[in-house]
Formats: C-alpha cells, structure tokens, sequence
C-alpha cells in the first residue's frame, strides 16, 4: 500500500489542535522508529514541542508500537526522557550497538536503568557498564532529607462520606539521590496511571483510541503468510535426513531446562518438568514430575515435542537431582534424553493441519479493513463532522487502498475455498455480452487512471453455464489485472466466441505481458504502478484459472491473448448451444 505519509506532509500538518498534534506525533514516531525517515534535530525538535500536549496515552502507545521496530539511538534517547511507563516498553526492545547503549547509559535514570537489567541481549560491554552504576542506583535517601510540615504529623480529621481517610502529602524531594521511591515508580505504570486519572475530572475530550494498525501491517502479513505457504512444501518435502538420538539437558531449581545441548534448543528451552501435560509445542508426562517434587532421580520419562527441527519426535528423559556442595541448596535437575527403542511406544502425537487456518486468516484480514474503509468514508463524507479538505483527500486515498485490500482478501479468499474443496457452485446459463459490459464499466476508474481503452466485441445471445457470481469474480479480476498492466493510450479488445461446447472469452495481452511464456507470467510479482494487484500479476491469474477449472473450463495463454474457455449453455430440447 501507498499513502502520502512522507515527513514533508507531516512537518506541515496542522498541529494547532488536538486531534491533530496527536496524529502528527503518531506519523512522526512511525517514521523515525521504521527508519522511513532521518531522526536529525528537527525531527527531534518537533517531537519535543509535541510531547507537551499530547497525552500520556498516546506516548504509552507509540513507545509500545517501536517494540516491532528499529529505533535509532536518538529516538530511544528522546523516549528515555519520558516517563517510566513510556521510556520502559522502548529499552526493553531497542536494538542498539554497544558504543550507543554506553553513551546512553549517563543519561538514564535508575528506574531505567533497572529495565535494562533484566534484559540478557545486552553486549557483555553494556552489562559491565551498568554495573559501574550499582553504588549509585542502589543508594538510600538521606534519613533527614525530608522536612516535614505540620500538616503531614498533625491528626487526620474525621471521615465524611465525600473526603479520603487519608490525603497524601504533596511529592517533595528526598534528596539529590536517584533513588527513586516506589510509590513514584507505581505512579508511572499504565495500570496506576489510569485509575487515578478516573478520579480526576476531565478538562479535555478524550483522544481518540490509538490502538490501531496500520495497512501496510496488513499487507506485511498477507505476504508473509503467502511466502510460508509457498515454502513450506519444499521443506516438508525434504525430511531431516540427520536426527539426533541422544541430548543433554540441564534445570534449574523451579524446574525450567535452561541448557540444551545436541538438539534444537528453541522447543525444550523453558519448558518445566514440574508439571505435566501440554506446554506449549511439547508435552512431558508424570514420571519427571514426580521425581522432581521428592527431588529424586527419575528414568524413561515421556516426552513428546512438535514442530519441525532436529528435537521433533518422542524422547525417554532421565535425570538426577543437583545440589549445591557449599549450601546443600537443590539447583535443579541435570539429564540426558533419547530416542525410545523399537519395543517401546513412541508414536508421537501429531496435530493435522486445520484446513480453515487460511480463511481464519481471510476473515481476520476482512473484518478491520471494513472497519477502516467504513471510517475512512464518514471522514471523507464529513457525516462526523467539518474535516478540512486536506484530512478528506488523505480519507479518500485510505478508501481507496482499503478496497484494493478488499480485492485481494476476497482473492485469497476464493483461493482458500478452491484449495479445500468448499467452493459453492450454482450453475446456470448467463448471457455474457451484459455480463462483460457491466464488469467493464466497474473498471472505467482504473482504465481511466491507467489511460486505457477497453473495448468488446460479444455475440448477443453467446451463454455459458456458470455460477454467475463465480464467472463475474472471475471476468473482473482477469480483465483488472490486464488492464493494470497496461499503458496510456493502449487498448485493450476482449472477444466473445460462441462453439457449440464452449464459450470463449479472448482478451488481448497488454504490450508489457506479450513476451512472457505462461510459466513467467503466472510467477509475476505485484508491481509499483498505481493501481496493480496487490499481491501480484502472477497470483491473480493463478486465481483466475483455478476458479476457471471450477467452472469446468480452463485459462489458456497464447502468445499474444489469453482465452478464457467456459461451457456452453445446452438447450435440452435443440440438443445444442444455445446462440440465441
């Protein structure tokens, strides 16, 4: 998807009102954070300027939002500054070089600087460094650094029904220690954050919800769920020829396997022997549990583990408890895995495939997108209210990509039901000279857009048996996808031929599809050009024969058109196509 979304636009957005700061804020930090634009000093600046009104809220969900991206180390510096519940969610995830985490690390505060503690893909050079700070961040406030007032030790008066029991002082300083109190740190927490602000009366509208996403998330994922599928028959088809038969495993004292070594350590790693049953990809019986809670040894314990690397398959764990020589403390349980022998039961347990995975994936797509292109129209339409004429045109664009994603869902959509089988077909004759000119006359924006001419030439009384609704999906996304190809000023003729069988559909190949045999053209990317299919030239004409194959024809590619092929509608009493 493209949107005008460029720093330029957002630098000059209007930031006079609130609704508008807080959009500009939510662009600036999308672009900064994905490296769609340079984090320099004006940036910086502008970020600044915009954290004074925009709310908490909104800053707590652009920060949580860079956890999928890659912030610089200037934009970590400037969320740094913020509060704990803001600045925490981005040290958590950043990604930065040892040099830029050590330069940082003056700048933060100990509650921060305690975030990135608890992290353990820190390089051994920043580790080091934030021990360096451990007498400061650890250290008590001075016991008289707090000047009490007499309206802190005087006696509460009596509760009424309207104050608090209790009225907490105002927040005065300890001292010139970072200590920072924990009440503070519990101030900053979301959760906190919210609850207090409940009983505070409101001076503003609320914002608008900012738990969003954006449409390129969308078609990130439509893709990425597209090149799995497409690859995950080659690795399926290539069995792992090297299985190991024996590995090594190491707990810790609750239990958890911490260690791995001769297998995959990704599916065993976590995963407790304190308890039995499913976790997650694997399941361990009750023998490991057992022994783990009288902390004893414990021999051919089951253990099944799914999923596709060298640690996939039934293993026999046994193991004996480790205690500490100098304390006597139980540190957990260190063992040895392998495979079960033949006379043994190891027949793992294997969940087939759900073949709805991918139109639980369509309708997860097909519900938000409505929603945006519905959102997007009441915006363009100003039924919400007066919109300046800027946010209308940038609503209208929204709308328009949303119906674009529409198109594509309902693509994957249709490829889903023909992979399973679940395809609903009611054939009936259908004329297809009407048929063809209204999907032509659905398409006039995009041929207008594309500057080019569609042109038919139909025998009245030609008819096919089909699903109607089928053939015009299918009639829509094959002349779309050629027209999209095509170039200003070309034309684009589509012929219909009545045999006494069939009914032919020849379409004229653009000038940029005409030198590509049937296998080049079916293996088509999705272009740059305004108005291509959103998942590619190649995917929507795969899409367009399978559904032709469903209706009992096929999609033939010549040289220089494509001829798509249905059945003849058979007038029972003639014995013949019906041409009239």
């Amino acid at each position: 998807m493209r949107f005008d979304d460029s720093l330029r636009t957002v630098l000059n957005s209007d930031v006079t009102t609130g609704f508008g700061a807080r959009s500009a804020w939510r662009q600036l930090v999308d672009l900064a954070g994905r490296g769609r634009a340079p984090t320099d000093e004006p940036v910086i600046a502008r970020l600044r300027m915009l954290r004074e009104v925009v709310p908490a809220e909104v800053r707590a969900a652009s920060a949580r939002g860079l956890a999928y991206a890659r912030p610089d180390a200037r934009l970590v510096g400037f969320f740094a500054e913020d509060t704990l519940a803001i600045a925490a969610p981005v040290l958590r995830t950043a990604e930065l070089p040892a040099v830029d985490w050590i330069a940082l690390l003056p700048r933060l505060s100990p509650a921060l600087r305690s975030v990135l503690r608890h992290r353990r893909d820190l390089p051994g050079d920043v580790v080091r460094a934030l021990e360096s700070f451990g007498s400061i961040d650890f250290a008590l406030p001075e016991p008289d650094a707090l000047e009490l007032q007499p309206d802190m030790i005087a006696a509460p008066e009596p509760a009424t029904s309207a104050e608090p029991l209790f009225t907490p002082p105002p927040n005065v300083p300890l001292s010139e220690s970072p200590f920072v109190a924990l009440g503070e740190v519990a101030r900053g927490l979301p959760v906190v954050a919210e609850a207090l602000a409940r009983t505070e009366p409101e001076t503003a509208p609320p914002p608008p919800p900012t738990d969003g996403f954006a449409i390129s998330d969308l078609v990130a994922r439509i893709e990425a769920f597209r090149r799995r599928r497409e690859e995950e028959p080659a690795e399926s088809a290539e069995p792992i020829d090297d299985k190991p038969e024996r590995f090594q495993f190491e707990t810790d004292a609750t239990g958890a396997i911490i260690g791995v070594q001769g297998v995959a350590r990704g599916p065993l790693v976590g995963l407790s022997i304190a308890h039995a049953g499913v976790q997650g990809m694997a399941q361990i019986d009750g023998v490991a549990t057992g022994a783990f809670r009288r902390r004893s040894r414990f021999e051919d314990a089951r253990l099944e583990v799914g999923g596709a690397s060298t640690a996939t398959g039934s293993w026999r764990l046994s193991a004996v408890p480790t205690f500490d020589p100098a304390t006597g403390r139980f540190t957990g349980f260190r063992g040895t895995g392998r495979r079960p022998r033949a006379d043994e039961s190891a027949a793992p347990i294997r969940r087939a495939p759900s073949p709805d995975s991918l139109r639980q994936l369509v309708h997860e797509l097909r519900t938000p997108t409505n929603a945006i292109a519905g959102f997007a129209e009441l915006i363009e339409s100003e039924l919400l209210g007066p919109v300046p004429e800027t946010y209308r045109a940038q609503a209208g664009a929204i709308r328009t990509r949303a119906a674009d994603l529409l198109a594509a869902i309902e693509d994957l959509d249709t490829a889903s039901r023909i992979e399973m089988g679940a395809l609903e077909l009611r054939p009936g004759p259908i004329l297809l000279q009407p048929l063809i000119e209204r999907v032509v006359g659905d398409l006039a924006p995009l041929a207008g857009m594309r500057g080019v001419r569609v042109l038919v030439d139909a025998d009245d009384g030609a008819r096919a048996l089909a699903d109607d609704r089928a053939a015009e999906r299918l009639l829509g996304r094959l002349l779309a996808t050629l027209v999209s190809a095509g170039v200003a000023g070309e034309t684009i003729r589509a012929s219909v031929y009545a045999n006494p069988s069939s009914v032919e559909i020849a379409v004229d190949r653009p000038r940029a599809l005409v030198d590509l045999d049937a296998e080049a053209l079916l293996a088509l990317d999705g272009g740059d050009e305004e108005g291509a299919p959103l998942l590619g030239t190649g995917f929507a004409l795969r899409v367009s024969r399978n559904l032709a194959g469903e209706l009992g024809g096929g999609l033939e590619f010549g040289p220089k058109r494509l001829t798509l092929r249905l059945p003849a509608a058979v007038d029972r009493s003639m014995e013949h196509a019906t041409t009239s």
